[in-house]
């Protein structure tokens, strides 16, 4: 296609806000521009097309959507410049008034985005349901029944390809945004996600990871239904796959068969990603969460007995509404005690047409600052303590194309993080290494010079 009536390449910059089906979106939206003729640029003031692909699962999403549109468009004020994502599938009129901003596009939009770019005479891409003929093009996502397979990528500097195997949620907790922004529950086919796993182990991949916003949820409408862990299986079939990673799965459709695959093929990396939201039952009623705490300790417990050297990290949200400092420290005391490696915590954001966003007893957010730090400094002495068992043990890791210095970054089955010497090893290679602490920093020495053969593709 030739894009703007020239047969010269055109160059566009892609920002990206959010989570890892956020970022798998933007590596399909990559794939897409250049296919439709554009080649990626890392300056913003050498492109023509400016995207932006945002979050906004909270208000300081937004807040840095908008601080990053208008700061690209103060160094590149002639670009044409397009907002996509969740905030322009929740707020598409806010970021339509933004002088910055050329064009808004929803969630099912971005995946024709060059269709937009064409020149007028060419422009034929369907109209969506919400749109006002000129910059807003955003579609009901209540309709969408499916969800379109994201084209595969090539090794390019980036290891660890997210494939999205799952799109949207059928839960209403009460502060969740992301059922409105990323519409109902939808799988892959199985067929279609094996193909494009295989097609990137052929291209050099070594971990693939698979995500989606409810990932549990995986195939309960195909027909015929197709469960995560029978997927799981047959992508482990794969020829050549050597590693399999899960993004962050719900506990209420975790199944136990996921723990037995883990336990009995080294292939699929011990590493399970369960959000928590609230120790307290009284703020999970409230919150709409389907399991109690007794429930999560026990899924826990059991994926820390079967599987000891597993990394089990989790969310936490604090200063809900009604989260008194008796119920905080509950969620204090039952995340102390649970095996967790790493929590990731945030404070409560209320998103207007949640039912949470209009609750009394909303917490200051003084408070929450205050709560949210006490969580950090928990999971700082958690990750210590479970890096700390591993000193001196040898792990197997994946090296990445980052590079500090003198060593690359790397990621063990169980992710920890790491620093190998790039004298000792190559971008993107799995390679058995003996786990060190170097000041603050963990480093993975190689054991391939003591008879250890290393793992190449």
């Amino acid at each position: 296609m030739v894009v703007g009536g020239s047969s010269m390449r055109q160059k566009f910059y892609l920002a990206t806000f959010g989570c890892r089906v956020n970022q798998a979106d933007s590596a399909a939206l990559k794939v897409r521009m250049e296919q439709g003729g554009f080649l990626e640029s890392e300056d913003v003031r050498d492109c023509s097309v400016i995207i932006v692909n945002s979050c906004t699962v909270t208000h300081r999403s937004d807040q840095q959507v908008r601080q990053l549109a208008r700061r690209l468009r103060r160094e590149n004020p002639t670009a044409r410049f397009i907002v996509t994502g969740c905030y322009a599938q929740r707020d598409p009129r806010a970021l339509a008034q933004m002088s910055e901003v050329d064009l808004v596009l929803g969630q099912s939009e971005k995946d024709r985005i060059v269709s937009f770019l064409a020149p007028p005479q060419e422009f034929t891409v369907f109209l969506p349901s919400y749109f006002d003929g000129s910059k807003i093009f955003v579609s009901d996502l209540s309709r969408e029944t499916a969800i379109e397979v994201q084209p595969v990528t090539a090794l390019e500097g980036r290891t660890r390809p997210h494939v999205k195997i799952q799109e949207g949620c059928d839960s209403r907790c009460s502060y969740c945004i992301v059922p409105f922004v990323r519409g109902v529950g939808r799988s892959v086919s199985p067929q279609s996600v094996i193909a494009q796993v295989g097609a990137l182990v052929e291209a050099g991949y070594k971990e693939i990871v698979l995500t989606g916003i409810h990932l549990g949820s995986y195939g309960s409408k195909l027909k015929p239904r197709v469960r995560l862990d029978e997927l799981v299986q047959r992508l482990l079939d794969v020829l050549g796959l050597q590693q399999i990673r899960l993004s962050s799965i719900e506990p209420m459709r975790f199944s136990r068969r996921l723990i037995d695959l883990a336990a009995k093929d080294s292939r699929f990396a011990p590493h399970f990603h369960l959000p928590l939201q609230s120790g307290a039952n009284v703020v999970l009623r409230r919150m709409r969460r389907a399991y109690e705490k007794a429930q999560f300790a026990d899924l826990v417990q059991e994926i820390h007995e079967r599987l000891p050297d597993a990394s089990i990290g989790t969310d936490v949200m604090v200063g809900f509404p009604g989260e008194t400092e008796a119920l905080f420290q509950e969620t204090i005391d039952f995340i102390d005690a649970m095996p967790f490696s790493y929590l990731h915590v945030f404070p409560f954001s209320p998103r207007n047409g949640t039912p949470a966003a209009s609750m009394k007893d909303q917490t200051p957010e003084s408070e929450k600052g205050r709560r949210v730090e006490i969580l950090r400094q928990l999971s700082n002495r958690k990750l210590k303590a479970f890096e700390n068992r591993f000193l001196g043990k040898t792990l197997r890791a994946l090296t990445l194309y980052a590079r500090e210095g003198g060593y690359w970054a790397a990621l063990t089955g169980n992710y920890l993080r790491l620093k190998v010497a790039v004298e000792y090893a190559e971008a993107n290679e799995l390679v058995s290494v003996r786990i060190v602490r170097r000041g603050e920093a963990l480093h993975g020495v190689p054991v391939s010079q003591v008879g250890v053969e290393r793992q190449r593709f």
